[in-house]
């Protein structure tokens, strides 16, 4: 066993342990399942156009183009799972994408799944270290870029979960972000922040052995929360063979665990934003 796989297995232990250990009082009927996959550059071509500039940015020991050349072929491995399992899911691309020819966001749209585009940047860097005029010169690009496809994005994942500038977030019509998480924060619930709600990331996954994060989904269940999971387009490794097989070995048997609590009326899949709506609709109707 590996350092990283090693690494995946006592995170699994140990959020199952906590979220066990955290009795919270329902927050619905049912649990609900969110799964945001970020793709943090999605071609190639943007990491050339950059030069090695924005590398750090993106991966500590890859660059830029590389990760992108990655994505370019996992986001599709990624989309056909989904789609044949008729799985909605969240995909927070990066504004720079809108730039590229015959990008990744064709794809996306040209699923019937109904999948979920969120922002994740404009270039891909941590806006805490950004000032508030260029995080609003990002959101603007994002919003600029996105108008081109149809899309105007409603939920918002920070680059490197950095998480600030909320009211321009609101300012840009976003309903929904996810908030920052590790071992002590993460957690299952949805949270009102301001005008947005806080999908708050459950787990990170990471693609060696995710049988335990089976157990997870059953405490979900149990407390009728909602569960974040996120993960890295790029987590999914290279070459091809490689995120084939843990697709099909790791990715996939966990959702199927997932479909049977959704047959059984107890758990539901949701985006970040068809979830986020709910809440707000619930919170309309409480105020009423």
């Amino acid at each position: 066993m590996n350092k990283d796989c090693a690494a995946s297995i006592i995170s699994q232990i140990y959020h199952w342990i906590a979220f066990s250990c955290r009795r919270q009082p329902p927050e619905s009927g049912r649990a609900s399942l969110i799964i945001s996959i970020d793709v943090d550059v999605g071609s190639a071509e943007i990491g050339e156009r950059n030069g090695g500039s924005n590398d750090r940015n993106v991966h500590p020991f890859l660059a830029e183009s590389i990760v992108g050349r990655i994505e370019e072929q996992v986001v599709p491995l990624l989309l056909r799972a989904f789609d044949e399992m008729e799985l909605p899911v969240t995909f927070a691309l990066r504004g720079q994408l809108t730039e590229v020819e015959n990008s990744i966001i064709n794809l996306i749209l040209e699923s019937g799944t109904g999948h979920e585009i969120a922002a994740h940047g404009y270039s891909h860097r941590a806006f805490t270290t950004l000032s508030e005029i260029e995080a609003e010169g990002e959101l603007t690009m994002i919003s600029t870029g996105m108008k081109k496809f149809g899309i105007a994005p409603k939920s918002f994942v920070f680059p490197r979960n950095k998480v600030s500038y909320l009211p321009l977030l609101e300012k840009h019509n976003y309903v929904s972000f996810r908030g920052y998480g590790d071992f002590l924060r993460d957690g299952m619930y949805v949270k009102k922040c301001g005008n947005l709600f806080d999908v708050h990331p459950s787990l990170y996954l990471e693609f060696y052995d995710l049988s335990l994060s089976r157990k997870i989904i059953n405490v979900a269940e149990r407390n009728a929360s909602p569960l974040h999971l996120w993960f890295h387009s790029w987590n999914l490794g290279h070459p091809l063979e490689v995120a084939e097989r843990r697709i099909a070995k790791a990715l996939i048997p966990l959702i199927k665990h997932a479909r049977k609590k959704e047959k059984r009326g107890t758990l539901k899949f949701e985006t970040m934003l068809s979830l986020a709506e709910k809440y707000k609709h619930a919170r309309a109707i409480a105020t009423k």
